[in-house]
């Protein structure tokens, strides 16, 4: 998958588009597991500090990686 895009060369709709992308809902839990990894949250509104600007992905990903 490409890289995220960059807070400071992006918009809103970019970085959510790419949230959209990157973790899609396959509506089969039992076999993705997304929900899982974000504690039940929807990745858009697990990434929403990232979506808004607020923090890196990067950063956000390392906090749910150190959960």
């Amino acid at each position: 998958m490409e890289q995220p895009p960059a807070l400071s060369a992006s918009t809103v709709e970019e970085r959510r588009d790419y949230i959209k992308k990157r973790y899609p809902c396959i509506s089969d839990c039992d076999m993705c597991g997304l929900c899982k990894v974000f504690h039940g949250k929807d990745p858009e509104l697990a990434f929403r500090e990232y979506i808004e600007g607020r923090e890196s992905f990067e950063l956000v990903i390392a906090e749910y990686k150190n959960r």
